[in-house]
């Protein structure tokens, strides 16, 4: 018996850009409460074992970013191979995807096993801190080919229509790893002490339990195409330059903003750790916006492909207006709330006053970039889903270097201050947003073609 396929090239476009989207949200959401868990329970062990764990997280970032390019590259083939229902090729298109992220895993999980402890000498942090995130890197590469598989059978889904899934099974995942943390890391019950390596376990354990999940959900059917685990795998190179060539401007786009933003944080330390801890107040205020977004952005990357598999362009660039005028509403109140409030908000965060002075500046200068960044971020979405990722990458990489030679001539050459970096930060959001909003309305990627 065929399986019923999800149609969402059909009906009500509000009602399939929340359908989508609320789960991708939840999705987002849960992981941040995941690492904010993960924080909590390392920072007990102290100074050092924190920073290990912070500093680790950029690299696994810039990791994140790498793979971009095989789960980008899923989605845009596999959504248009699906709107057309092309069923063959969409089997034959995620069987590619997964032979080119278990290539590209072995070969980053050895790279980035090896020159763990590069990584700190290169960040120049303490001998102590980088002891301790060597050990958290290497555990994390070492299994890199669940991490990788994981998220991508998450993009496979998502392809499809089918987001509760991925939100279901990743909140299994999540909620496995701020279980086993406190267990692993300080040795309750029968296990031993294992500090920082603890953490480290405790998430690629929820990795693995979360690939598992995957294959038995397939196993089970729960995908609505045919994917055969025994089918002998060929490398069809094609495939493979196609994925390629729409997941590596994304992912050059967020390896580029990754190391920037190393740079921007130089600047911001050279104000002292007053103006660094109001600058981590104002990243973990101002992903909210970003969490919300990107559930937006995932859900118009398969509308768009979908719809142009489907051979409807209109309802495509339909789509992502309806999808960017959303996501702009939740922005707006967000923002409203940075600019009148933003005192209330930063001391819900830090007693210290003169940490919040900064903060408020900070938050009331962001409140001008929410609803240019759900351009930003629901576009970008909009563009993969096209298949055409390099006006977004140009875009992006572009504002991403201008923002630290404009910090530095705000708030150092003219004397600004700190105010400087967030006004470097705030206007290139603006300038990246409407420019990418013009790119769009130009049509030329309602053009581009997927072949299989």
């Amino acid at each position: 018996m065929a399986k019923e396929l999800i149609n969402i090239t059909e009906g009500s476009i509000s009602r399939q850009i929340f359908r989508l989207a609320w789960p991708a949200v939840g999705a987002m959401f849960l992981r941040t409460a995941n690492s904010i868990a993960d924080a909590v329970w390392v920072g007990r062990l102290g100074a050092s074992e924190m920073a290990s764990v912070i500093s680790s997280m950029f690299v696994i970032w810039i990791m994140f970013s790498v793979f971009e390019i095989v789960w980008t590259g899923a989605v845009a083939v596999l959504s248009r191979f699906y709107g057309a229902r092309l069923i063959d090729k969409v089997s034959h298109a995620s069987r590619q995807a997964i032979l080119l992220a278990v290539i590209g895993s072995i070969v980053v999980g050895i790279v980035g096993y090896l020159s763990a402890g590069t990584m700190f000498d290169i960040m120049e942090t303490a001998a102590d801190v980088k002891a301790y995130g060597t050990v958290y890197l290497q555990i994390a590469f070492m299994s890199t080919l669940f991490i990788v598989l994981d998220e991508l059978f998450s993009a496979i889904f998502r392809a499809t229509g089918d987001t509760k899934t991925p939100l279901i099974i990743s909140s299994i995942g999540i909620i496995l790893n701020i279980c086993l943390d406190p267990v692993l890391i300080f040795g309750w019950g029968p296990f031993p002490k294992m500090g920082v390596a603890g953490a480290a376990i405790a998430t690629v354990t929820a990795y693995i339990v979360g690939f598992a999940l995957y294959l038995l959900a397939i196993k089970r059917g729960k995908l609505t195409f045919d994917f055969n685990f025994t089918r002998k795998l060929r490398p069809d190179f094609r495939m493979f330059v196609q994925m390629l060539r729409i997941g590596l401007p994304p992912a050059t786009a967020g390896v580029t903003f990754s190391v920037v933003y190393l740079f921007m944080n130089r600047i911001t330390t050279s104000f002292g750790t007053n103006a660094v801890a109001a600058l981590g107040i104002g990243n973990r205020l101002e992903s909210i916006s970003f969490l919300i977004c990107f559930g937006f952005s995932m859900a118009v990357s398969t509308l768009v492909g979908q719809n142009l598999g489907a051979r409807q362009p209109d309802r495509a660039a339909r789509s992502t207006w309806y999808t960017l005028g959303y996501a702009g509403i939740f922005t707006a109140i967000i923002s409203v709330l940075f600019a009148t409030i933003p005192r209330l908000i930063s001391r819900a965060f830090i007693d210290d006053p003169a940490v919040a002075d900064i903060a408020v500046d900070y938050l009331m200068i962001l409140a001008i970039s929410q609803t240019f960044m759900a351009a930003e971020i629901v576009l970008e979405g909009a563009f993969a889903g096209a298949g055409d990722t390099l006006p977004a990458m140009i875009v992006s990489i572009g504002g991403s270097i201008a923002r630290y030679p404009l910090a530095y001539y705000i708030a150092i050459t003219l004397g600004v201050g700190v105010n400087g970096v967030w006004w470097a930060i705030t206007s290139t959001t603006v300038v990246k947003g409407m420019i990418l909003m013009y790119w769009f309305s130009r049509g030329k990627w309602k053009t581009k073609e997927v072949h299989g």
